[in-house]
Formats: structure tokens, sequence, C-alpha cells
């Protein structure tokens, strides 16, 4: 199974809470057949323990250690909110959610952090005018 497939990619012209970013990408992760519908919650309880926001306006939802059960595959949640979203007084753009099964989410975690790393590459993703467009470079990278 891809971890990351076009259905996956989502990119809004507003903004959205926290709450409402991290749900959209649990629900994606869900219909992708990733996660079980208890992720969410992981995701909130990771956010309330330590931020997921990681700088250059990307933030990585992601459940604990204790949601194993709820991840059935290993899957990505990409989404774009033009209009920004507020995390925790951090400037987001970029929510990735992330459902990683055994180790895999250190491996996927440290491919998005190389693809976000870049300024130029973060330019070409905010620039990317189509879901297409963006699978597309995140393909590249993520691949």
């Amino acid at each position: 199974m891809a971890v990351l497939t076009i259905g996956q990619v989502r990119i809004h012209p507003g903004s959205a809470t926290r709450e409402e970013a991290t749900r959209e990408a649990a629900d994606i992760l869900e219909a992708a057949g990733a996660v079980t519908p208890a992720y969410y919650d992981a995701m909130l309880q990771r956010e309330q323990t330590v931020s997921t926001y990681m700088g250059n306006e990307l933030a990585i939802p992601h459940g604990t250690n204790d949601a194993k059960d709820a991840i059935l595959a290993s899957a990505l949640a990409v989404i774009r909110y033009d209009g920004g979203v507020d995390w925790d007084g951090n400037p987001v753009r970029f929510v990735v959610g992330i459902a990683g099964r055994g180790d895999e989410h250190l491996e996927i975690l440290s491919q998005i952090a190389i693809l976000f790393s870049e300024e130029d590459d973060v330019e070409r993703l905010k620039a990317a005018a189509t879901p297409e467009e963006l699978f597309g470079l995140l393909s590249e990278g993520i691949a």
C-alpha cells in the first residue's frame, strides 16, 4: 500500500482551527484504511503533551505511542490551508497527519522533516496550484 495517494492530498483556500485540521487529517487516514476512529483521540492526546508544530509552517499531528492498536497501515494525510492554521500561536500552512506501523513512522517523519527543511522546497509546495501538482512534488520527496 502506498503511504500517500492522490486522495490523501487536499488544498483549502481558507483557514481552520488546530482541532479541525487534526480531525480532517484523522478522517483522511481513516478513509484510507490506515487507522481506526480511536486514532483521532490519540492525536489530540499527543498535542496536549507536546506540540507537533515543526517550524517552516508545518505541523505533523500523529497519535501517541499508546495508539499502536489504532494503526492498521502506514499512511500520510497532507492538507494545505492557504488561510493558515493557528497551531498554539505558530502559523501553519501544511498539516501532515501521520500513521506509522511499527518503526515506520520514524522513517516517514525523517523524510517529511527533510522535505520541509529547505525553504525552496516549501515554497514549491506552497506554489502548487492543484492537489495533483502538490502530490507530484510530495511524491518526489517521500517516494
